[in-house]
């Protein structure tokens, strides 16, 4: 790793920087003047407006064309530091949940299949043995579980490294196949105390400013030992905290660590992405600390009601499209929010202008 801490085995964070453009602020400028020829008085049709001249700026053309190719993309992984209590679920749980998607009965497979898009589950540490999974889910695994974030790294430097670059190959993966959107989410025990470390860390807070109470609605007494663990996951991410991959080797984990490097990357290959909760926020807020220009091909899908969350878009000056309660994590706020942007390309895609 290089002294100035942007360079981890050949991955140059400062890259970034230089390949990641903003969507094109000349098309959005046309897709707003294409809005004003429309019929449709001006505002009635609310954030559908933003939306569609977001995608048209993401896209490089005005009108926008509809989201035909939309995908969905969970990373998985297990925590060490759900040992300590800090979950509803048991540590080593995450396993479970990525079975139920895969057999189609976890909420996110249910609203995938719902809205015609297909589900792609990506294993980086999930804690069991790798055979036990598909080949397709566990081949990009970094290892079996990651490090206790409070006490020891999550990862090594290779893993570091290893678990970034799946994640932009994944990214080019998906572009390469023309993947015009992709909805993230994550299957995790214990990521959402890895993402409050992360969003402390980046914020400047402290650990019970971010800490909340997980998709499950953990208990007092959870809650505590949780928001000790971001606490001590805190002190040990101060140190490293001007060098993103360290920062995530030390408390990340490996799938928020792909999670990371597949945003950077989807923003370099210019595929939109659609955040679901706290965990992805969190890589979001990373992503935003090593090329600035990467948030503006992101969306946040919604409110889960974490405070780091909040805390993650406020900063990114991300205004989330819903607000419907919904904590069940898994991608699942995001890809209630997809009918919404589907429904806001075809508004800009098919409206009629005077000129027409």
């Amino acid at each position: 790793m290089s002294d100035g801490g942007v360079n981890l085995g050949g991955v140059n964070l400062d890259d970034f920087g230089d390949h990641i453009e903003r969507p094109s602020a000349r098309l959005r400028r046309q897709a707003e003047e294409r809005r004003a020829r429309i019929g449709v008085p001006p505002k009635a049709l609310g954030r559908l407006d933003e939306i569609g001249a977001w995608l048209a700026a993401a896209q490089g053309r005005v009108p926008v064309t509809p989201v035909e190719r939309p995908r969905a993309l969970l990373f998985a992984g297990d925590h060490g530091v759900a040992s300590l209590g800090v979950s509803a679920r048991p540590a080593g749980g995450a396993t479970a949940l990525v079975r139920d998607a895969l057999n189609g009965t976890s909420p996110a497979a249910v609203l995938a299949r719902q809205a015609g898009v297909p589900l792609r589950i990506v294993d980086l540490s999930l804690d069991c043995p790798a055979d036990e999974l598909p080949e397709e889910v566990s081949r990009y695994r970094v290892r079996r579980g990651s490090g206790r974030l409070d006490i020891e790294d999550t990862l090594t430097e290779e893993e570091t490294e290893r678990a970034f670059r799946a994640g932009m190959a994944i990214a080019d993966e998906e572009a390469d196949s023309g993947t015009d959107l992709l909805v993230l989410g994550d299957v995790s025990v214990g990521g959402t105390t890895a993402a409050g470390v992360l969003i402390a860390a980046m914020c400047g807070t402290d650990a019970s400013v971010v800490t909340g109470r997980g998709g499950r609605h953990i208990d007092d007494l959870t809650w505590m030992r949780k928001c000790a663990a971001v606490r001590d996951g805190l002190r040990r991410a101060r140190p490293v905290l001007g060098d993103q991959l360290r920062l995530l080797g030390a408390v990340g984990g490996a799938d928020l660590t792909a999670m990371t490097g597949f945003l950077l990357q989807c923003a370099v290959r210019r595929t939109p992405v659609v955040l679901d909760g706290v965990v992805s926020a969190a890589c979001a807020l990373v992503g935003q600390r090593i090329a600035f220009r990467a948030p503006d091909w992101w969306l946040a899908g919604q409110a889960s009601g974490e405070p780091g969350q909040a805390k993650a878009l406020d900063r990114m000056a991300m205004e989330p499209l819903l607000d419907q309660g919904v904590t069940v994590g898994e991608g699942t706020g995001a890809l209630l929010a997809l009918p919404l942007i589907r429904a806001a390309a075809a508004l800009a895609a098919e409206l009629p202008t005077t000129t027409d």
